[in-house]
C-alpha cells in the first residue's frame, strides 16, 4: 500500500467522523449521554471509543507507546469537549500519516494490547484497521442517531470519493 492510499483512507475517516459529529450536535444532552445496547453503550460511549482507539493506535505506531487504559466516556461530559479533544487527535494523526513513506508503511510495528499481549503487524494494515474500526462504530452511531431522528445521511466511502471529484 502506498502513502497516497493511506492518506485517502485517513481523509475519508475524518470526513465520515465529521458527518456523525454534525448529526450528534442535534441531539439533546440527555440523548447524548443515554445508555444503549451497543458494544460501547450509547452515542457518547461509542464516539469516545472511536476517538480513543485512534489515539491508542497512533501512540503505538508513531511513538512506540502502548497505552494500557482507556478513557471513560465520563471524561467527556459534553459533545463540545469530545470534539475539542478529537480535533487535536485528528491533527496529530493527519500529521503522522503525512510524515510516513511508502517504505515505513511496509514495515512491521510491534506493540502491546491494552491487556499486555504483544503483537506485530505491518503498519499500513494497522492504519487500515483504524479506518475499518471507525466504520464499524460509526455505523452504530448512525443507527442511534437515526433512531433519535437525526440521521447523518450516507457515510459510505464511495460518496466521499464522488464528493472529491473536481
Amino acid at each position: 500500500m502506498q502513502k497516497s492510499d493511506i492518506v485517502l483512507l485517513c481523509d475519508y475517516n475524518y470526513w465520515a467522523n465529521q458527518r456523525i459529529l454534525v448529526a450528534a450536535e442535534k441531539v439533546s444532552h440527555d440523548q447524548f449521554i443515554a445508555p444503549a445496547n451497543h458494544s460501547w453503550g450509547g452515542l457518547r460511549g461509542t464516539l469516545v471509543h472511536i476517538m480513543q482507539a485512534e489515539w491508542i493506535w497512533r501512540k503505538r505506531c508513531q511513538e512506540q507507546i502502548s497505552p494500557t487504559t482507556w478513557s471513560s466516556e465520563h471524561d467527556f461530559p459534553t459533545l463540545a469537549l469530545l470534539r475539542q479533544h478529537w480535533q487535536a487527535e485528528e491533527q496529530a494523526m493527519r500529521g503522522y500519516v503525512h510524515s510516513l513513506t511508502d517504505e515505513q508503511l511496509a514495515q512491521p510495528t510491534h506493540y502491546t494490547s491494552t491487556e499486555g499481549t504483544p503483537y506485530s503487524n505491518i503498519l499500513w494494515q494497522i492504519l487500515m484497521h483504524v479506518v475499518n474500526h471507525g466504520t464499524q462504530h460509526r455505523a452504530e452511531c448512525a443507527a442511534l442517531l437515526t433512531e433519535l431522528g437525526y440521521s447523518p445521511g450516507a457515510i459510505d466511502m464511495i460518496l466521499y470519493l464522488r464528493e472529491q471529484k473536481p
